[in-house]
């Protein structure tokens, strides 16, 4: 039968089951789980022992790479949790649309779009540039925020004009009539000024800005051109030595400086401003001019008139602000103050016991007037009061006497030769010493770097000293006898550059030579000869930057050289 074939299967099949249910029930779990306990056990024995007796780099190399899958596994299962975490349902996001609105998203995107701050510049010049502009927007920032900032408060006395009293004594010329009793400062400023171009003759080229930055427009216009031009040619270009060379000065003659205006007589004096390119001479005309200089027209600015005052001297004040003349016989002087346009008499000074007032000079710092008086007395006068200080007195009669450049000191010569050299301090004398074969002193100078001193005597003979010898000795060497004068040597004067010194003699015409330093060799192309125009020399100067050099003669003409070894005026 059917049912019967298929019995010993079956009872097989629940003999099998049977033995392992009672295997199950009489095995405890300890030992139903030792057969997986003991694999386990052995793999980590069969482990340890390998890396006990594995090198120790091998086993170190083990240990980070089963830590680092073991790192890695554990990041894994982190972005699968956080993953899962961040995915939300459909229900979910429609309801934080319905509470925070629809722009949620674009918000956060922008959240982090600023929280990641800006894009980073690959390039090592980029991210300089970025630096630099983000630097740059600070700072504009910051500008933006101070140009919109508001005064605190604001202070009503600083908006009402500022009233002047013009019944001042200083300030009564000014006044147009009696009514004038104040003005305001603006209006004050203007009256300066126009008294001021009144005086002038109008407005100076030099103080005129628009006609000098048009000037320097043309000027610089006129460089690039020089520039384009050098540019289109070849050859050696050799530049010129700083310093002034000898032997041969190169120079142009330009039209004299007073040639709108020439003196009815002997000019006296020539002196260049000395800040503006303006030249001033006086003579016994009795006038006073001064004229702009350009080399080719050289116009008149003003000419004042002094009646019955013949000038034996005048000089500009350092400032350049006023002009100080003395006359051949008179115990007063006048002092003209060309800002105020304004001539002020000094009839009398108080102390100084002279019949006349003649000779004197100013001290390089605008501090001081030095008169030389009579019988050896000099008197030292106050710049700005006018008024005497002291008075000190040499053995015989001084004939000249020179500042040192920084005021300190006082170099008077005498007639007998004799230099004595005072202290302006203390007033008194620091060290006396004698000109090596003087017979009668004449002109002495201080050169600008106060290196030489050279004094001139009645033989023609200019000699050439250095300070420091000067100071320490009673009879020093000169480095230099300048013996071309056959005439009594009447002006000396150097440069400003102390490259060069001018001697010459008001008792023979063309007597005028100019000395190089340090070579102490005379130009000799200079005076030109065959062509007479020097005459009798009454004054030299050289302008503030040695461009010009301008000699006053006894025919009423200012002479004007150009030096074209220097540049400016």
């Amino acid at each position: 039968m059917r049912g019967r074939a298929a019995a010993p299967g079956g009872m097989a099949a629940a003999k099998k089951a049977f033995k392992a249910t009672r295997a199950a029930k009489t095995a405890t779990p300890k030992r139903a789980a030792a057969p997986a306990g003991m694999k386990a056990a052995k793999k980590a024995f069969k482990a340890t022992r390998a890396a006990k007796t594995a090198k120790p780099k091998r086993a170190a190399k083990q240990l980070l790479a089963a830590a680092d899958r073991a790192a890695g596994t554990e990041a894994a299962r982190r972005a699968r949790h956080l993953k899962a975490l961040s995915r939300a349902s459909g229900a979910e996001r429609e309801l934080e649309e319905l509470v925070f609105g629809g722009s949620l998203q674009e918000e956060e995107d922008e959240l982090l779009r600023r929280l990641a701050g800006p894009r980073r510049v690959a390039a090592a010049e980029g991210k300089g540039r970025q630096d630099d502009s983000s630097d740059s927007r600070v700072e504009n920032e910051a500008k933006r925020g101070l140009l919109l900032k508001k005064p605190a408060w604001v202070d009503e006395d600083d908006e009402a004009e500022e009233i002047v009293d013009m019944t001042h004594k200083y300030r009564k010329d000014l006044m147009k009539s009696d009514a004038e009793t104040t003005l305001t400062k603006k209006k004050l400023k203007k009256r300066l000024e126009e008294q001021f171009q009144s005086a002038m003759g109008g407005v100076p080229a030099w103080a005129d800005l628009e006609n000098r930055k048009k000037s320097k427009r043309t000027l610089s216009d006129s460089d690039t051109d020089e520039d384009d031009d050098l540019l289109r040619r070849t050859g050696n270009f050799i530049t010129s030595s700083e310093s002034l060379p000898r032997g041969i000065l190169k120079m142009s003659t330009c039209p004299p400086a007073n040639q709108e205006r020439f003196a009815n007589g002997k000019l006296v004096t020539v002196q260049f401003h000395p800040s503006a390119q303006v030249v001033m001479t006086a003579g016994h005309d009795r006038s006073v001019s001064l004229f702009q200089v350009d080399g080719i027209r050289n116009p008149k600015i003003q000419s004042i008139y002094l009646e019955s005052f013949p000038i034996y001297k005048a000089r500009f004040s350092v400032d350049g602000e006023q002009v100080i003349a003395t006359g051949t016989h008179h115990r007063m002087f006048f002092v003209y103050d060309m800002m105020a346009g304004s001539i002020i008499p000094v009839p009398k000074v108080r102390g100084v016991e002279e019949k006349f007032l003649k000779n004197f000079e100013l001290s390089p710092d605008g501090s001081f007037m030095l008169l030389i008086g009579t019988s050896g007395y000099l008197h030292l006068l106050s710049m700005k009061t006018k008024e005497l200080i002291s008075s000190m007195k040499v053995n015989g009669r001084c004939t000249a006497s020179a500042f040192t450049p920084d005021s300190s000191k006082i170099y008077c010569y005498s007639k007998e030769g004799e230099v004595f050299i005072w202290d302006v301090r203390s007033r008194r004398c620091l060290h006396k010493f004698e000109d090596e074969g003087c017979l009668e002193g004449k002109c002495i100078a201080v050169s600008k770097n106060n290196q030489y001193v050279a004094c001139g005597s009645s033989s023609g003979v200019v000699n050439l000293y250095t300070t420091d010898a000067c100071l320490k000795e009673s009879h020093p060497k000169p480095v230099k006898a300048i013996m071309n004068l056959v005439t009594s040597a009447t002006c000396v004067t150097f440069n400003p550059t102390t490259e060069i010194l001018a001697v010459a003699s008001r008792d023979t015409d063309e007597a005028v030579k100019l000395v190089h330093l340090p070579s102490y060799t005379v130009f000799s192309n200079f005076p030109v000869f065959r062509r007479k125009q020097i005459y009798l020399t009454q004054s030299m100067d050289f302008s503030p930057r040695s461009g010009y050099f301008s000699i006053a003669n006894n025919k009423g003409k200012a002479l004007l050289f150009r030096l074209k070894h220097y540049s400016f005026f």
